[in-house]
Formats: structure tokens, sequence, C-alpha cells
């Protein structure tokens, strides 16, 4: 399958980074546009999320230790600490316990 072709526009020094990092590991990123049945807005915010909240602050020396890194960081603090504005800014976790409690209370209330 033949790349993409795009107009090279100028681009920050951290961007040219990430994107040699990504091209060096094999990795093909997105081609999509803002608004296209393609779009993955989703999964472009996490990364920036991840981005900015864990690759810009630390430095590992294996890929190990990031791998860890982007666990603890997915699983303990993302999915279930972080609050999210799409869910009026609760936890994920709070937002499920909340969710459960009203699921339970609404099934005990029920004749």
């Amino acid at each position: 399958m033949a790349p993409f072709s795009h107009e090279k526009v100028a681009e920050p020094p951290n961007l040219q980074r990430l994107r040699g990092a990504v091209e060096a590991s094999g990795i093909v990123p997105s081609m999509g546009r803002s608004g296209t049945p393609a779009d993955n807005a989703i999964a472009e915010s996490f990364f920036a999320t991840l981005q900015t909240e864990l690759f810009d602050r630390h430095a590992w020396p294996t890929r190990a230790s990031l791998r860890t890194a982007i666990f603890e960081c997915t699983r303990v603090f993302y999915n279930r600490q972080r609050r999210h504005s799409h869910l009026d800014y609760l936890s994920p976790h709070e937002h499920e316990r909340r969710h459960h409690n009203q699921a339970t209370t609404t099934a005990t209330a029920s004749p």
C-alpha cells in the first residue's frame, strides 16, 4: 500500500522528534482529518493526555520501564482517578460507582 502524499508543513521540533520515534518503531501514524468518518478524536485526545501527563515529565532507561509506566498511567490513573469532562468531571471509577448505586437504588425501589 502506497503512503499518502501530504504537503510538507513546518513542524515544531518536539513534533519532529515524536514523528521520528514513531516511524523508527514501525508504527503507522494516523492519516485522518478532523470531522471525517475516520476521525479518531478520542484516541488522539487520550494520546495527547498521555504525552502531557507522562511522556513530557519523565525519561525511562528501558522499554520495559516505559511499558510499566504506561500501564500504570492508563490502568491506575487515567481509568480510575483522572476526572473526565465527558463524565461531568468525575473519575471513571466514581462515575461507575454512582451509576451502580443509582441502578441498585432503582431496582430495590421497584415493586
